[in-house]
């Protein structure tokens, strides 16, 4: 099943919409939601370190904004399974012509009849999201492991970042809510 991935370049530099080819039957809906060959050209040149998977419940919960730094920066490839979401990334890289941008993108299995929406993240950017329906799960391949130790965040509601969320942001967990304001003198994250 070749071709079941659509590419397509983002705003912010690095930055992918990953839309996959739904093939739908009468028994139901089959979607390939990885495959390195295809995702390769999009520059995923790492193994997959961690599968992750999240439920939320309520409209306008919000989770993130995440990010690790050096030496345990990772790629991310986002997939929403059921819901919807407001999906968003933030450039952190030290010298990018995106620096500190943000871009979000709806995601839902069924972008179209023909057609599912994930975001392929780069390392060097934050990511978080916002529930649109009333449940939302996604799932997260990740290119490295979690790292408590390297693991930072961004306020969700930062002025410098100016992030315009669909819904009133609700549900932040306390160490969400309690991530530092950006500085004046944030350099960015080194990406190795």
């Amino acid at each position: 099943m070749s071709g079941s991935l659509t590419l397509t370049d983002l705003p912010l530099v690095g930055l992918k919409r990953v839309q996959r080819r739904l093939r739908t039957d009468e028994r139901g809906v089959f979607a390939r939601l990885f495959c390195a060959d295809e995702l390769r050209s999009a520059g995923w040149v790492w193994p997959i370190a961690q599968v992750n998977h999240s439920l939320s419940r309520g409209r306008g919960l919000v989770r993130g904004l995440h990010y690790q730094q050096a030496p345990h920066q990772e790629a991310k490839l986002v997939s929403c399974v059921r819901g919807e979401v407001w999906d968003v990334a933030v450039d952190l890289r030290v010298g990018s012509p995106t620096f500190l941008r943000w871009h979000a993108e709806r995601l839902s299995p069924q972008a179209s009849d023909t057609q599912g929406s994930a975001v392929l993240i780069p390392p060097g950017f934050a990511h978080g999201f916002q529930v649109l329906s009333d449940e939302a799960e996604l799932i997260y391949c990740h290119s490295a492991p979690y790292a408590p130790q390297s693991e930072h965040g961004l306020p969700v509601l930062d002025a410098r970042l100016a992030i315009t969320w669909p819904l009133p942001v609700q549900g932040l967990s306390a160490r969400d809510a309690g991530f530092a304001p950006i500085t004046p003198d944030f350099a960015g994250v080194e990406v190795s």
